[in-house]
């Protein structure tokens, strides 16, 4: 572990921090405005699911083509620009203009971003560079990823309860400035750790390069992309209703706070369980176990309400994350190689932002429509077993 550690501990510092920043356009994080925003723009559950939903369908969209850059341009100026663009969203937050088109800009730009194109710049790196340890260096960067759950709720909930909106993003536009120094810092000698990645792929007939049309035409993206992407659809749709989900079993809002907590502690668990397993064994043999915490994570929201139950959820909703990441990335870069994996790796972000986009939306309206926790849990619980039994019926191994 020492050893992996100082091979390129300034490329794992860059992997932990992008995935950490692009906290700010994941869901988790805008869903704790949920009310806000609902409130200004005069929208209800089911209107700001769509509005969410639109927005992040079209970052899913542009994503694909603009994700693939990774593979053609140096990653520190990939990284100016996404870094750059989450900044204006986060500004735009702060001036926040009475309009639905203005809030569906702002949302596309912090989903885009933050949830696309700054967490596929860490996974990428960290699948690209590390070789045989890409499983422990992709939980490096879920890790900031999972610090981001762990705290910035908590933070939020906590200490910055009584402070307006637009003033926490102001605060939120002040870290990422802060932040862009690092990248520079983090990436100094880029320019030689990729001839260095260039020299290596010489002689490795997995490594070709691959188009998009390449991979959309290959039967094993779409039976390993549902198990890539449920974990996305269920995770976003309960997170962006959570305040709801939260109301109807009783649970209150600094229950919520704490849970993150928890969640983020779980997390990081299972990141050290993941990380590790995933370089000693075969990923795609091991892939269907992943949603397995998510599965049981439902069944609790399903069948109990009690604070402890609250706990268990919290829990292996934390441990399904931390496993789900690295595994998935890890996925792909054994079925295609790691050459092309910015072109695999956009389809596969385009596809989990487009499910992450879906979730709210359907969610939103069946809350519109009086269906409660009940349906959306058997919705969720169907999905992961479909997901689950795609590769095991085709006998992929």
């Amino acid at each position: 572990m020492k050893k992996f550690f100082s091979y390129d501990p300034k490329l794992l510092l860059y992997g932990f921090l992008i995935v950490f920043f692009a906290s700010y356009g994941q869901t988790f994080f805008i869903s704790l405005f949920n009310t806000e925003i609902r409130f200004y723009y005069g929208l209800s559950d089911g209107e700001f699911g769509l509005v969410y939903a639109i927005s992040t369908l079209f970052s899913s969209f542009i994503l694909i083509s603009f994700a693939k850059l990774i593979d053609h341009i140096d990653l520190r100026v990939y990284s100016l620009i996404v870094t750059g663009g989450l900044l204006l969203a986060s500004i735009g937050m702060v001036l926040q203009l009475n309009n639905i088109f203005y809030l569906f800009i702002i949302i596309f730009m912090l989903r885009f971003f933050g949830q696309g194109a700054m967490s596929h710049a860490g996974e990428t790196s960290m699948a690209r560079y590390f070789g045989n340890n890409r499983g422990k260096a992709l939980s490096i960067a879920t890790l900031g990823g999972m610090a981001g759950v762990m705290f910035l709720p908590y933070i939020v909930l906590n200490y910055f309860d009584n402070i307006e909106m637009k003033q926490l993003w102001l605060y939120v536009s002040i870290s990422i400035v802060v932040f862009i120094p690092f990248i520079f810092l983090a990436l100094s000698n880029q320019k030689v750790r990729h001839n260095k990645f260039n020299e290596n792929l010489i002689n490795d007939p997995l490594n070709l390069k691959l188009r998009t049309r390449d991979i959309i035409k290959d039967k094993k993206f779409y039976i390993y992309l549902p198990l890539s992407i449920a974990s996305p659809f269920i995770s976003t749709g309960l997170m962006f209703h959570q305040i709801y989900i939260f109301d109807q079993k009783g649970w209150s809002l600094e229950m919520l706070g704490n849970g993150y907590i928890l969640l983020g502690f779980f997390s990081i668990i299972g990141l050290l369980i993941g990380g590790p397993f995933i370089d000693k064994f075969h990923t795609k043999k091991t892939a269907i176990t992943v949603l397995g915490p998510l599965f049981l994570s439902v069944i609790i929201l399903l069948f109990f309400d009690s604070v402890f139950s609250l706990i268990i959820y919290m829990s292996l909703y934390g441990l399904n994350m931390g496993i789900s990441t690295p595994f998935i990335g890890s996925l792909w870069a054994e079925i295609y190689g790691v050459k092309s994996l910015g072109t695999v790796k956009a389809l596969l972000h385009a596809g989990s932002v487009f499910a992450s986009a879906l979730s709210p939306l359907v969610f939103g309206y069946l809350i519109d429509w009086g269906y409660g926790v009940t349906t959306i849990v058997t919705i969720s619980i169907l999905i992961i077993i479909v997901s689950t039994l795609l590769p095991i019926y085709n006998k992929l191994p």
